[in-house]
């Protein structure tokens, strides 16, 4: 065999080493997102089975967000300091584990631990599932590679409570919901053994130490303001769940001053705080907060709107979502190809007036219909919800870093998707005010068949509050920049390339 040949054989069996290594880390990349849309439509059968309170079955979501939240940008510095093979397989590897758990639950405490231990998993797992992309594959081909990105990230929005609801509804070997969290095991394992084998191991050439003081701030403030939001309404709002939501807030505040300090003695903060000098970035991520928050509250009261309040089953109301999850996509694919580029921030203003359109319309025929309403006659406002959604999630991020300076990028896109997080683990908090706090415990033990009537007025009051924050929304939108500039494309340093499409997994992922 001439060298020649040799040569190009050697290429050949690289460019099928690295192909194979993108299927990978897409594959668990999709595990995390369907695992975190998957849970939603199985809330009411893990209640059911486990008999879960609602404020266990809010933790059981947002643990899950708040872990996310907590470890993101530790998770992507530990790949950059350690390696980010060595990270994704470890975060693989815990993930997988923390499904065992989660599907094994024996009662609601454990699933709440494992939910977070499966957060925190998928905090170290999903940093460097776009930081290896950008490694193994040349500037020329990532074009290519980050569509195929998307189209897995469209896919399992709309694929994830369909898949809930089926693997639920088939109440296999009669585990009803625990299906759900055990798919994961032999797609983590296959994940873990071919990723030892395909998987190339890189490092960042000057990585940032790690803030562990910075995390364990923001950690705690997270947790003093969520825990009392999401016990309060149980335990009839004690005056120490008051004190600790206020005291968040000096949490909040020292995690600042540790941050300043932490700037001027190594250049590591967790928070990069002079971003926020930048008016279109601060503006931005208020409203990465805001919308979270509007998420985290709509996808939980839906389902149990749906299942527990119609009665439905997990499949008809898994259905019911189809058509929403479309329309995101769809919307989408035009905002970022098509729309942004010609009108700018206008753009994202429309889909925040649009899902305020589609919200009020759910509100009136919720409304007008009772709990006689169908999925059809649902359908009509779930896609322009829809549609108004895709407008905001794609695009929003360009939007908030395109005034961001290049070396920035990456931290400003980290702080992107952990806020995200947070809000969504905000949202879920506040469920117990806006949906269960219209909720009379005592009456409906007495008039069991008047639970159908007092989750759609909960699911009503729900929708008002989301189409305020929405209104809200659009008009912080006003900071964005008109027309986002387009200074991070091409770019061929890690930072520029996870800025430009890191977010758009986890907006639509949690």
């Amino acid at each position: 065999m001439s060298s020649h040949d040799a040569a190009t054989e050697a290429a050949a069996a690289s460019d099928k080493r690295r192909w194979i290594a993108l299927a990978i880390v897409m594959t668990a990349a999709f595990m995390d997102l369907v695992d975190a849309t998957i849970v939603n439509i199985a809330i009411p059968s893990i209640e059911k089975d486990l008999g879960a309170s609602f404020g266990a079955i809010q933790w059981i979501t947002a643990g899950y967000a708040l872990a996310f939240a907590a470890g993101l940008i530790t998770g992507g510095r530990l790949g950059d300091i350690y390696g980010r093979k060595r990270l994704f397989l470890l975060g693989t590897a815990g993930f997988t584990v923390a499904s065992a758990l989660c599907g094994f639950a024996a009662n609601q405490e454990m699933l709440v631990g494992s939910r977070l231990l499966q957060g925190a998993a998928a905090a170290m797992m999903v940093p460097q599932v776009l930081s290896i992309i950008h490694v193994t594959f040349p500037a020329h081909e990532r074009g290519k590679v980050f569509g195929m990105f998307g189209a897995i990230i469209g896919l399992g929005a709309v694929s994830g409570p369909l898949l809930g609801a089926l693997l639920t509804q088939w109440n296999i070997a009669g585990l009803e919901w625990r299906p759900i969290f055990l798919i994961n095991l032999p797609v983590g394992v296959a994940a873990l053994v071919l990723g030892r084998k395909f998987i190339t191991e890189s490092k960042a050439p000057k990585a940032l130490k790690l803030d562990l003081v910075g995390v364990l701030l923001v950690t705690a403030a997270l947790l003093m303001l969520v825990y009392p939001l999401t016990r309060g309404r149980e335990l009839d709002w004690p005056l120490w769940g008051h004190l600790m939501m206020a005291g968040s807030l000096l949490v909040f505040g020292a995690l600042v001053a540790y941050e300043k300090y932490k700037t001027k003695k190594d250049g590591s903060p967790l928070v990069e705080l002079s971003l926020f000098k930048v008016k279109s970035f601060a503006a931005g991520i208020a409203v990465q907060l805001t919308f979270g928050v509007v998420l985290g509250i709509f996808f939980l009261v839906w389902t149990l709107y749906m299942q527990i309040g119609l009665g439905w089953t997990p499949l008809h109301a898994g259905l019911t979502g189809v058509p929403f999850s479309i329309a995101v996509s769809v919307a989408a694919g035009m905002s970022v190809q098509k729309l942004v580029p010609r009108f700018g921030r206008k753009v994202l203003q429309a889909g925040a007036l649009t899902m305020i359109a589609g919200i009020l319309l759910y509100l009136f025929v919720a409304g007008r219909y009772g709990t006689g309403i169908h999925s059809w006659q649902m359908i009509p406002s779930l896609v322009v919800m829809g549609l108004g959604m895709g407008l905001i999630v794609a695009p929003l991020t360009d939007a908030v870093l395109s005034e961001v300076p290049k070396e920035h990028a990456g931290s400003a896109s980290g702080l992107i998707n952990t806020t995200g997080q947070m809000g969504n683990a905000l949202g879920l908090g506040l469920v117990s005010v806006v949906f269960f706090g219209t909720i009379d415990d005592e009456k409906l033990a007495k008039a069991p068949s008047e639970v159908g009537a007092a989750f759609t007025d909960a699911f009503q009051n729900s929708l008002g509050w989301a189409a305020g924050v929405l209104a809200l929304i659009f008009l912080v939108m006003f900071a964005l920049p008109a027309k986002p500039k387009q200074h991070l494309e091409g770019g061929d340093d890690a930072d520029s390339g996870e800025a430009v499409t890191v977010e758009k997994e986890p907006v639509l992922a949690h």
